[in-house]
C-alpha cells in the first residue's frame, strides 16, 4: 500500500495508534513515511550505505517490538532519531572493539577471516585520523598512551617499565587523551561517526 492510498497518510497520531494495536498495514505505512529520513541520519553519521540500511531495519524492528509504548510518545520523529543515533553508535563501537588490535597496530595488519569488507573500509579510514593524532603526541605521552590504550597495561606496569612514578604516568595519559580527543574533534568535522568510532579507543 502506498502512502497516498493509506487511510491515514496525514494523521500520525491515528497511524501510531493503529501500529500500537498491532496493525501490520499501518506499520508498513509508518515505515514508508520515515525510512528515507532514518537512512539519511544513519548515513550522515556512519558514511556507509550498508550500515545505514542495517540501521533502518534495526530501528523499525525496535519500533515494532515496542509498539505498545507508541501512544506514550509525544514526538515520534525525535524518538526515531534517538533510536537511529544510538543504533549507529552501537554498531560503530562494536566494529571498533572487533578491530581494536588492527587500529592500534596499524591498518596493514591481517584482518579477521570473517571480516566484513564494509567494516574493513571503515576501520582503514577511521584508523588514519587516530594514528595521526597519536603520532603528534610528545614521545613520552605517546609511549604511555600506546602501552595503556594499545597493549592494555596498567598504570603501575607502565610506571615500572618506563621507570616513572605512577602519578607521572597518570598525568601523561590524561594529557595524551586530551590531545588525541581534541585533534580528532578538530579534524573529524561533520563526520560524527569518526568521533563515535575513535572515542571507543580514546575513552576506554
Amino acid at each position: 500500500m502506498s502512502i497516498s492510498e493509506s487511510p491515514y497518510p496525514d494523521n500520525e497520531k491515528e497511524l501510531l495508534e493503529h501500529v500500537a494495536a498491532g496493525n501490520e498495514s499501518a506499520f508498513a505505512v509508518l515505515f514508508e513515511q520515515h525510512r528515507d529520513r532514518i537512512y539519511s541520519v544513519a548515513y550522515q553519521i556512519s558514511k556507509s550505505g550498508v550500515i545505514a540500511e542495517e540501521i533502518v531495519q534495526d530501528v523499525f524492528l525496535k519500533v515494532w517490538l515496542n509498539r505498545s509504548r507508541l501512544n506514550e510518545i509525544q514526538n515520534f520523529k525525535a524518538y526515531l532519531y534517538t533510536i537511529a543515533r544510538n543504533e549507529v553508535s552501537g554498531v560503530l563501537k562494536n566494529i571498533a572493539e572487533r578491530y581494536k588490535f588492527i587500529v592500534f597496530k596499524g591498518g596493514d595488519q591481517q584482518l579477521p577471516e570473517n571480516n566484513n569488507p564494509c567494516e574493513a573500509l571503515i576501520v582503514k579510514e577511521y584508523n588514519t585520523l587516530l594514528q595521526t593524532a597519536i603520532e603528534r603526541l610528545p614521545n613520552q605521552q605517546k609511549r604511555v598512551y600506546n602501552l595503556i590504550k594499545g597493549e592494555g597495561l596498567r598504570r603501575n606496569e607502565v610506571a615500572r617499565r618506563l621507570e616513572l612514578r605512577p602519578e607521572t604516568v597518570k598525568f601523561y595519559l590524561n594529557e595524551a587523551v586530551k590531545s588525541v580527543r581534541d585533534f580528532c574533534s578538530l579534524h573529524a568535522g561533520k563526520y560524527t561517526g569518526l568521533l563515535i568510532f575513535i572515542s571507543s579507543f580514546i575513552d576506554r
